[in-house]
């Protein structure tokens, strides 16, 4: 598919889209908590529909009540024979990160052979993290040489362990939760150099919505898991999926360079780490209010910012699209988080922004941009990486001429209507299918 997205000038309100962090905690919570869980404002993205699917497989019963409202029932599910068999069980967690590492440890609740299995750029992304822990906690496991596809099997027995988070918080996220599953008492999970310390906030806050034994929270150096009395459930649970911090960031800035617009449905108390695009957007001077019920944003002149995007990496795309059109110089702080991303991101950056003219320099940990009047047009690759893809379109707007984007279904992994939402703000967009 291609997208070519022409200079444009945006107006009017927008919804964000639903948060696929929140979902698909959502998703793993629902299974775990063993009840009647509706979940409202449900995401539809590919990584939200891997989730669904597979906790499927698991044998949670998973029923579209209405648009807006999924109904789960997970109180026949056992985790120590998922899918309710004794042979080799098979999921897919599709192309999603998260997926991977947040059910790997719950599936290794079973004690029969579980084989997991991904998509795309997955196959390729490390996950050493399994054969060095899962071993720890009684657990079998092979892989192909620290990639998918993972055969495991268990049960998990709850440890005293250590683990590095420098990788991703979402390998603690799927302990903590196969943790709880396992009624894990007196024992805890120590961590160094854990990175994204807001997705931890909204996997506690999860856990503690659904009825799970969240674990103390020792200054994100440790967790403890005390001995306590299960709480039982309400039933049914009715949770709500939060508006996307992540792909809302994109309508933000596309707001702040072309236009003037209303962005719905993000929640400013929201715990996602991506919710810091407010730091860097009121940092390079955008015209901006914020209130519980929307943000508003009118296309202004900006000034180069710093901005440390080490516990929000997702954020580096939009935040290139931003800079881009800031007087000045811009740094940005963290790209030793990027390298394994849907792509590697701090060199897709810099690659697909220079064909549209704009310098992006990579030293080390900082990235430095210089922004300019206006991008180029041009002919760009999202390297099958949705948010590569949403941010060249976001630039794309205020370029001199018209941008086309290959591979631009890459958005729907995450925000599968993003161009039709900005051109209901006003964006010249035109996709057809690529020969």
């Amino acid at each position: 598919m291609i997208a070519t997205i022409q200079p444009s000038v945006l107006s009017g309100a927008i919804t964000a889209p639903a948060s696929k962090s929140s979902m698909q905690r959502a998703c793993a919570a629902a299974l775990v908590a063993k009840t009647k869980v509706i979940i409202r404002n449900p995401g539809h993205s590919n990584d939200d529909k891997a989730a669904i699917e597979l906790i499927s497989t698991i044998g949670a019963r998973v029923n579209v009540a209405a648009p807006d409202m999924l109904e789960v029932d997970s109180t026949a599910v056992d985790l120590g024979s998922p899918g309710g068999g004794t042979g080799n069980l098979e999921v897919s967690c599709g192309e999603s990160g998260l997926g991977i590492r947040m059910f790997t440890p719950i599936l290794s609740l079973s004690k029969n052979t579980v084989t997991i299995k991904g998509e795309g750029s997955l196959v390729t992304r490390p996950m050493d993290f399994f054969d060095e822990i899962l071993p720890e906690l009684g657990v079998s496991i092979q892989s192909n040489e620290g990639r998918l596809p993972l055969i495991v099997k268990g049960p998990v027995k709850p440890r005293d362990i250590e683990i590095d988070g420098s990788l991703s918080s979402q390998f603690l996220t799927g302990l903590l939760l196969a943790y709880a599953a396992s009624g894990a008492e007196n024992v805890t999970i120590t961590v160094n150099n854990l990175k994204s310390l807001p997705y931890i906030d909204l996997t506690l806050k999860v856990m503690e919505h659904f009825g799970l034994r969240a674990p103390r929270n020792n200054d994100y150096r440790s967790f403890h898991f005390e001995p306590s009395a299960k709480r039982p459930a309400p039933s049914p649970i009715t949770y709500t999926v939060e508006g996307d911090w992540s792909g809302g960031a994109f309508l933000l800035v596309a707001g702040a360079i072309a236009g003037n617009i209303e962005v719905i449905g993000l929640d400013p108390a929201s715990p996602q780490a991506d919710k810091k695009i407010l730091e860097a957007l009121k940092d390079a001077g955008a015209a901006m209010s914020v209130t519980d019920e929307k943000i508003v944003l009118q296309q202004s002149i900006l000034r180069g910012f710093s901005f440390d995007a080490t516990h929000c990496p997702d954020l580096f795309p939009p935040l290139v699209a931003l800079a881009a059109y800031c007087e000045g110089q811009t740094v940005i702080k963290g790209v030793s988080r990027l390298a394994h991303k849907e792509s590697d991101r701090g060199t897709t950056l810099k690659e697909e922004f220079g064909k549209m003219g704009l310098e992006v320099q990579l030293d080390g940990d900082i990235m430095t941009i210089d922004g300019v009047k206006a991008l180029k047009a041009s002919t760009v690759h999202s390297r099958h990486d949705h948010r590569i893809a949403m941010a060249c379109a976001v630039a794309a707007l205020r370029a001199n001429g018209s941008v086309r984007i290959q591979d631009a279904e890459a958005i729907n992994k995450s925000y599968p209507d993003f161009y039709t939402d900005i051109q209901k703000l006003g964006a010249a967009v035109k996709v057809v299918n690529s020969e």
